[in-house]
């Protein structure tokens, strides 16, 4: 069995995470969204975060075997209700290669380990309705369900 090893991101990273990144659209998109739409969203996101320097965010690359196998983005975020800061895990994908191999569940706990680092006692994510798999996983790991979005086009 290959050992798990989770670093920070490099800007050596960026092509790898931008392609892993694009996978994030096959998990469960609502009919309202396309998998463009979605995959250009984290795109920009990525971009910017690499264009800035990789300044205000973090980012965690897990490797199997001296390969890397995926990927977290984290944010730091304020809380609606209370204003208190937290950590937020904006994405998290793996390569189809490592699905199913930990590597997502240790990207989980390494970002938990970077939010308590950040002095937060929260650690919030969003997935879509429809990423059932992934949304099993988040409970695994002590996730709750807190709010429901609702959408409705006009």
């Amino acid at each position: 069995m290959s050992s798990i090893v989770i670093r920070g991101g490099t800007p050596a990273d960026r092509d790898f995470v931008i392609q892993t990144a694009r996978r994030l659209a096959a998990f469960g998109p609502p009919p309202w969204r396309t998998p463009q739409e979605v995959v250009a969203g984290e795109v920009r996101c990525l971009d910017d975060f690499f264009d800035a320097g990789m300044r205000g965010q973090a980012l965690l690359i897990a490797e199997d075997a001296g390969r890397p196998a995926g990927f977290a983005f984290l944010e730091h975020h304020t809380d609606y209700f209370t204003a208190d800061r937290h950590g937020h895990l904006g994405m998290i994908a793996v390569t189809d290669a490592a699905e199913g191999h930990g590597v997502g569940a240790a990207l989980l706990r390494a970002a938990e380990d970077w939010a308590r680092a950040q002095g937060y006692a929260k650690l919030t994510l969003n997935v879509f309705d429809g990423n059932a798999r992934a949304r099993r996983a988040y409970e695994r790991a002590g996730f709750e369900v807190e709010t429901i979005r609702y959408v409705k086009g006009l």
